[in-house]
């Protein structure tokens, strides 16, 4: 890791563990706690969609099997739902294989449709295994812990583990096969690369950290149904966004994202009403327009477009 990005990432830890110092109100922490999931979560979708290449829009299964596998720890075996930070993962992962065996013999457009079926049949089985999942009621936990700066804190130790392991993978054998395999498949393949494998090198620990952000849901919110687990609309399409807003293929893109994402969402929720959704869709659509590589992916574009309008302001005045 450069010295730069080094000093970057210790600022941003020393800032981020300070906050509840300063931000004592529960809306604000409530609302950092859910940059903090999303961040997980993009950075998870980001290591298989945006340095493999594998555009999934079935995540929200993996999501939902992490979540309600914390449920169930209460709702079957009646012991702490936070046993299911520990399996939530471990279930998704393992789940993940025989899907990621399947569904990588299939490329672009098709493993798209393939992974959104699937996060739709995983929300259809749990609708309807009402004995095992209690069906559409749902399972609804009384939470042990309620302070919101330990959620906080839980939320952020997530966070630079997730940010770790994705950046040491990215940088190691392994992600520069995956950056191979996005780039030319068939290229990596003549070059003896197994490309189904590496894919699914790229699948199990984005399965298992989704896995994770889905149990911490769990536990936070107290309360889950296959509708807000397994949504297509509110999970797995919108991890696509933070990442898209944030910058595809970059370390810290996913976690501005779901700043933006979270934060504008919100401002825009509050002041427009019911056209909140079409002012961030447009904003959504100018950024993709005019960075597509995200901002943090386009953050060089951004300084010198930042240097041109000072050097003109400056040379008018």
């Amino acid at each position: 890791m450069k010295t730069k990005n080094i000093i970057y990432t210790a600022i941003f830890v020393v800032i981020t563990a300070a906050l509840p110092l300063f931000i004592k109100a529960p809306y604000q922490l409530h609302m950092l706690i859910l940059v903090m999931m999303w961040a997980v979560i993009g950075t998870a979708w980001n290591l298989l969609g945006g340095y493999a290449g594998q555009v999934s829009f079935g995540h929200a299964a993996f999501f939902g099997l992490g979540a309600y596998t914390a449920g169930f720890m209460i709702f079957h075996f009646g012991i702490s739902p936070w046993w299911g930070m520990l399996l939530g993962p471990i279930v998704a992962t393992i789940i993940s294989i025989p899907i990621g065996l399947i569904c990588f013999r299939l490329r672009g457009p098709y493993f798209a449709l393939a992974m959104l079926a699937l996060g739709e049949i995983f929300r259809l089985l749990f609708i309807n295994m009402v004995s095992i999942t209690n069906g559409a009621k749902g399972i609804l936990i009384m939470p042990a812990i309620t302070s919101k700066v330990f959620y906080y804190y839980v939320g952020l130790a997530m966070l630079l583990l997730t940010v770790l392991i994705t950046y040491l993978i990215v940088h190691s054998k392994i992600g520069y096969y995956l950056v191979s395999i996005r780039e030319d498949q068939d290229a990596a393949t003549s070059l003896g690369i197994p490309t189904t494998l590496y894919k699914l090198l790229a699948l199990l620990p984005s399965a298992f950290f989704t896995g994770l952000a889905g149990a911490f849901y769990t536990n936070y919110v107290a309360f889950i149904d296959p509708h807000i687990v397994f949504n297509l609309s509110n999970i797995s399409v919108m991890v696509i966004l933070v990442v898209m807003l944030g910058g595809v293929a970059t370390t810290w893109g996913p976690t501005v994202g779901a700043l933006i994402y979270i934060f504008l969402g919100e401002i825009f929720r509050t002041t427009l009403g019911s056209a909140n959704v079409l002012v961030f869709g447009v904003l959504v659509c100018l950024i993709i327009m005019f960075l597509p590589n995200g901002i943090v992916g386009e953050l060089d574009l951004i300084k010198r477009i930042c240097t041109r309008k000072k050097e003109s302001l400056s040379g008018g005045v």
